[in-house]
């Protein structure tokens, strides 16, 4: 029994099974620990999300942005852009029940050693109230009366700051920022979205957001900044990212031994 972490597939089918074959996965023991983004971008986000979602209880899933646009996009609250290739799963006849599926997921998971969120956990927050707040969006997510309200306001940039006084959507809207889009962040806990490439080219006043002192003791697992190429320079952080989809590799994270395993995308 193995646990493995994998970062952003993107809807990279051929390059995840690849990887899944190279480090002889075994779906009836192991378990997956996926960060984010599965879909978009890629030409085959339908077989990558029927197999995880087959691997049911064997499979540790958080939302990442790509993934909430889908579901967005499934009920009209997002127009589909060229640069999308969602279209596969939206004409689907599971989509109905992968959408479903997909609303149920959580935005962090958890154990005793690891904490995962698509992209990571801002200095602002402990890591309980950082689960609290991640469960306050699903709940909304995943409730057949709030969803689709949830959905129509969840895009935005503003507020870019978290405040304890914020309310409705305004704060859901901050809290899936937070863990699904974020890259920059100031002191303060501002967010910044115009810089998302190379790390080392923030805005004045913001750094990366896993360079400012963190409240959290677990190891963190994330996804999301394909410009980071796999390598984080915080100690107990793992960035599982590798740019699969831009042409970079599909990287799994051994939980046990930290140890990586990556294939090149497809070429």
């Amino acid at each position: 029994m193995t646990d493995w972490a994998i970062g952003d597939i993107q809807g990279c089918a051929d390059a995840f099974f690849r990887l899944l074959k190279k480090t002889a996965f075994d779906p009836n023991h192991d378990t997956l620990w996926v960060a984010g983004d599965m879909v978009n971008r890629g030409h085959d986000n339908l077989s990558v999300l029927r197999y995880i979602k087959a691997l049911g209880q064997q499979a540790r899933i958080v939302l990442g942005n790509h993934d909430l646009h889908l579901i967005a996009a499934s009920v009209g609250a997002r127009k589909l852009t060229p640069k999308d290739t969602l279209h596969d799963v939206i004409t689907a006849p599971d989509c109905d029940e992968l959408v479903t599926w997909l609303r149920q997921q959580p935005l962090i998971q958890c154990d005793a050693q690891f904490m995962m969120s698509h992209a990571g956990i801002p200095h602002i927050w402990t890591e309980a109230q950082a689960l609290s707040l991640a469960q306050s969006v699903s709940q909304s997510l995943q409730s057949d009366e709030t969803y689709r309200h949830f959905l129509f306001d969840m895009y935005g940039n503003a507020p870019d700051q978290w405040h304890d006084t914020l309310t409705g959507t305004a704060r859901l809207r901050v809290i899936t920022n937070y863990l699904t889009r974020m890259r920059f962040i100031n002191a303060n806990g501002n967010l910044d979205f115009t810089a998302k490439e190379d790390p080392n080219n923030g805005p004045a006043g913001y750094t990366p957001w896993f360079e400012q002192p963190t409240q959290t003791k677990r190891q963190l697992i994330f996804g999301h900044w394909a410009g980071l190429e796999g390598r984080c320079p915080t100690p107990n952080m793992h960035a599982l990212d590798t740019g699969c989809v831009w042409g970079g590799q599909l990287t799994m994270l051994n939980l046990d031994t930290l140890e990586r395993t990556c294939v090149d995308a497809s070429r």
